[in-house]
């Protein structure tokens, strides 16, 4: 397979790893699950790490055609706008965007959610490709962490968002709204069907107990050879597994921040009538 060139930026308060992927010989290029600086203490954002994306896209002289989106993320929030505006490039997700927008309008009680997919520019649905370059972007819908995750095949590459970690780490949660232990096994056997040598591209590194530094790349062959939840485990070995893991898990640190952004497209609330915008934050109510 045909190999386009990545490179990752680690957002190392959220775990979080960003992409930049392009063809080579055409110099047209996506950015993939972009991270927006925030300080929950202050409530102040930024744009320094997405900065550190487009003096990429500047050095290696390329052209960005799309800003994907694997989910609404619920640990980080997107920079996906600021983007936008730097590039003139589209925001895309999947289609099942509009499940969780949703869920989370009436979580929050946002009045000015549409749950019909916009702001974002493009849904797409599995089995979809886009354009780049001489490659195609093929979407496959990877559900189970949420009901609108995909990830996104370009050439020898492969990124999962949240489906995989590192094999030492394991797999993604499934104990969010519309998520699912089982449809996450059936979407992690769809990865796996790929080629041994797909190189797989990781959304977060959490530096699994005794290793000492933070990954984000491995191989199919690898995740099927020696991820910790997957090898020798059946579905239903799976589902217990995952079940009872996630029981213990704390919610991410800036779930209720993130999904209020990220279910339309990283936009900020928009602004009341003493032009300051304001995050909700609802009490006993998750």
């Amino acid at each position: 397979m045909a190999a386009p060139r990545v490179r990752a930026f680690f957002h190392e308060p959220t775990f979080t790893v960003s992409y930049l992927v392009w063809d080579p010989e055409t110099k047209r290029a996506a950015i993939i699950d972009s991270a927006l600086d925030f300080d929950q203490k202050s409530g102040r954002t930024g744009t320094h790490s997405a900065e550190a994306i487009l003096a990429a896209v500047a050095e290696e002289g390329v052209e960005v055609d799309w800003l994907l989106e694997t989910h609404a993320h619920a640990d980080h929030l997107s920079a996906a706008p600021f983007l936008k505006q730097s590039t003139g490039a589209p925001i895309v997700i999947g289609e099942n965007i509009r499940t969780v927008q949703k869920v989370f309008k009436d979580v929050f009680n946002l009045g000015y959610v549409t749950a019909d997919g916009r702001p974002f520019d493009k849904l797409v649905a599995d089995g979809e490709t886009l354009s780049l370059g001489a490659f195609e972007i093929q979407v496959l819908h990877t559900p189970g962490h949420t009901p609108a995750c995909v990830s996104y095949l370009i050439g020898d590459a492969v990124f999962i968002g949240d489906t995989m970690f590192m094999p030492d780490y394991g797999t993604a949660r499934a104990d969010f709204p519309g998520g699912d232990a089982r449809t996450l096994y059936r979407s992690i056997q769809k990865l796996l069907a790929l080629p041994d040598n797909t190189r797989v591209f990781l959304c977060h590194d959490y530096k699994a107990p005794g290793r000492d530094t933070f990954a984000w790349e491995t191989t199919i062959g690898e995740e099927r050879a020696k991820n910790i939840h997957l090898v020798n485990k059946s579905e239903d070995d799976f589902v217990a597994l995952r079940e009872a893991r996630d029981k213990t898990l704390d919610m991410p640190v800036l779930i209720l921040p993130s999904i209020q952004v990220n279910i339309r497209a990283g936009e900020l609330p928009p602004p009341e009538n003493n032009g300051v915008r304001y995050l909700k934050l609802p009490i006993d109510a998750l």
